[in-house]
């Protein structure tokens, strides 16, 4: 290994085998937004397979202090394709590939045949379910998190092990979600959320995911993270058996 490799800092943590398997990886980011933006960062610095990103809106000027791939310069266009360039330009190794179609059942299917590793990274609950229900039908793990203020969470879907989104948020009616477009959120809660996410892609990959059958929830004002141990429901109508 030279020590000037694109991966010298990394290999000595994952290993030469875990590094082949990260390259062996593909991932679908469905959102490229406050989380998406650093998840897709991070997963293409780090040398995986092939990255789809998936989202339909455009780059805004409210979306700056927080979505990191996009400049004043980006305000109108479509985030699949600026973040895409931009990743492009930080790993020429990795394949990037820019979706910049509205979530549905179809496209998430889809999406899914061509990856071993999803990414929600979604601001709302209708496409995250929908994201979630391609995921359990395809096999494929399912990295979700959510943030908004100062506090977020994360989990790790592996189904027919772990409980699905569904199974853990579809009862409640009162999530926290965008409306209209608008999220309030602190940008670096935004980031943490996301570099956890992006670890959990990382551990995916290399076959232990950390918080498959665990919700970690933030405080990010009070600096506070708890661990939520999470039962499967063999009677989800998404993933019960």
């Amino acid at each position: 290994m030279k020590v000037l490799d694109r991966y010298s800092r990394q290999i000595p943590v994952v290993g030469e085998e875990g590094q082949r398997k990260i390259r062996n990886t593909s991932v679908a980011v469905f959102g490229v937004g406050g989380l998406g933006t650093l998840v897709a960062r991070y997963v293409v610095g780090g040398g995986f397979k092939r990255v789809l990103l998936i989202d339909f809106d455009t780059v805004s000027l409210p979306d700056l202090h927080r979505q990191i791939l996009y400049t004043t310069e980006d305000v109108g266009k479509p985030k699949a394709e600026a973040a895409a360039k931009a990743l492009r330009a930080v790993n020429p190794e990795v394949e990037v590939v820019p979706v910049a179609e509205p979530i549905s059942p179809d496209l998430a299917e889809g999406v899914l045949k061509e990856v071993d590793i999803a990414v929600d990274a979604l601001d709302n609950w209708a496409a995250r379910h929908v994201v979630n229900a391609a995921a359990v039908r395809r096999g494929r793990v399912l990295v979700h998190g959510a943030v908004q203020e100062w506090y977020g969470h994360v989990t790790t879907v592996v189904p027919r092990a772990t409980p699905c989104l569904e199974d853990l948020f579809g009862r409640f009616k009162s999530l926290p979600t965008c409306t209209a477009g608008f999220c309030p959120v602190l940008g670096p809660a935004a980031g943490v959320v996301a570099s956890l996410m992006a670890l959990e892609v990382f551990n995916a990959a290399l076959g232990k995911p950390a918080l498959a059958g665990k919700l970690l929830v933030v405080d990010l004002k009070h600096m506070a993270f708890d661990v939520l141990e999470v039962a499967r429901n063999p009677s989800c109508p998404v993933c019960g058996v």
